[in-house]
């Protein structure tokens, strides 16, 4: 996907302004940028790229472009470990960011007769009150939950006639589960779910769909670049449109950083277009991805990227073999008999690495049989032996925010 001139022209205003706001970030960065010479695609990838270690050096307020009397509001990255990400915006910043998550319900068919059920955390995470703001935009009625407290979850949503539930998909799966133990599936009115914030399987899709009786769509974004709302799916289920009148997408090769044609799988990189309090310039997500070239049968002009496959850092290395979650849920989507749930436990134990699968299905199924076509497959598909363990359903920990699947005890 190439720049054209006005997301160009947006960069290099951006850029100019950068290097004469003093203790910014790109204040030293770009220092040596001359703009009289920045005239091509090929001289913007040539600017260095941005990644989160950067960020967290700039800790507190290092990013910002605004002065101080000119942030409104702050955010910080979901992370639990080292020095967090403090992203600051200014007060158009939140009106873009919910212009664009209005674009996401309206994809979705949302409109202000639907009551919008928000299950993700507040605070200084971006996601509960990005899905808020956005929905008020659109008109919609607002059930502001946050996450946990299932059973009153529940009942509100029950009680509130929720039609739209907005949700990471683990937490889904849980409601999914936990209205269906209780019976209650007949007086649950949601019509559409909105999933974001970890990559989840055909598996899980297929069973939260089913189980919860709604249409699914995927929604894509990151603290670093406003939150949920960058991007979204529309009915068709091919890849995610992302609004590129606000953000710059490129596909680069992890390992090289060049960057790559559309259609190709690669490392995400994003150039924020018009982002006041922290404007990011090929900022690395360690998304992985690909640009889906072509016109969508939905016919919206928005480009395209594809269901993310994992990322760059979520990648673990066994016997000299790369692995990501992915490639794990590829081969179990092939078995029948396998529901979504899975675990991956890895283990060095008396001079050798091993791999332990475990994988959830029902009381009916022959365990033995799927143990084995498990281990046969993940032989074949990624060329490793592993020992497969089948397990119960509803085994498997469940997670209110995101689940965590692979555990390597090696280090």
């Amino acid at each position: 996907m190439k720049l054209n001139q006005e997301q160009f022209n947006l960069i290099k205003d951006k850029i100019k302004h950068l290097k004469h706001f003093e203790g910014n970030l790109y204040f030293n960065k770009f220092s040596n940028v001359d703009l009289d010479k920045l005239i091509s695609q090929e001289d913007f990838e040539a600017l260095p790229f941005t990644n989160k270690e950067e960020l967290r050096d700039c800790y507190p307020l290092g990013i910002a472009a605004v002065p101080e009397e000119d942030i409104v509001r702050i955010h910080s990255s979901s992370g639990t470990t080292g020095t967090p990400v403090i992203i600051p915006y200014t007060k158009k910043d939140i009106e873009d960011w919910a212009i664009m998550f209005k674009r996401c319900y309206e994809m979705a068919g949302v409109t202000k007769l639907d009551r919008i059920h928000i299950t993700p955390g507040y605070g200084l995470w971006t996601a509960g009150i990005g899905f808020q703001t956005g929905a008020e935009l659109l008109g919609s009625m607002v059930i502001p939950m946050g996450p946990g407290n299932t059973d009153k979850q529940i009942n509100m949503m029950m009680d509130m006639k929720s039609t739209v539930l907005c949700s990471t998909s683990s937490y889904a799966l849980l409601l999914a589960e936990e209205i269906e133990k209780r019976g209650v599936r007949n007086k649950i009115h949601l019509k559409k779910g909105l999933i974001g914030s970890e990559r989840w399987g055909e598996k899980m899709r297929k069973r939260i769909a089913n189980e919860l009786g709604v249409t699914l769509y995927d929604i894509y974004g990151l603290t670093e670049i406003y939150g949920p709302g960058v991007g979204m799916s529309c009915e068709y289920e091919c890849g995610m449109h992302y609004w590129d009148d606000y953000v710059y997408f490129e596909i680069i090769d992890p390992k090289t950083g060049k960057v790559l044609p559309d259609g190709e799988i690669g490392e995400l990189v994003i150039t924020t277009l018009r982002k006041e309090g922290a404007p990011l310039i090929r900022y690395r997500t360690r998304d992985l991805t690909r640009i889906i070239p072509g016109e969508c049968q939905c016919k919206n002009p928005f480009p395209r990227i594809d269901t993310l496959i994992g990322r760059s850092d979520d990648m673990v290395k066994v016997k000299g073999v790369n692995i990501y979650p992915g490639q794990i849920e590829d081969v179990l989507k092939e078995i029948d008999g396998i529901s979504s749930e899975y675990q991956v436990i890895i283990d060095h134990l008396q001079g050798k690495d091993i791999i332990t699968l475990y994988f959830e299905t029902s009381l009916s199924t022959d365990r033995n049989l799927l143990e084995s076509e498990v281990r046969n497959k993940f032989r074949s598909k990624i060329g490793l032996t592993i020992v497969s363990r089948a397990v119960s359903i509803g085994e498997l920990p469940r997670s209110e925010k995101k689940t965590t699947r692979v555990f390597d005890n090696r280090y």
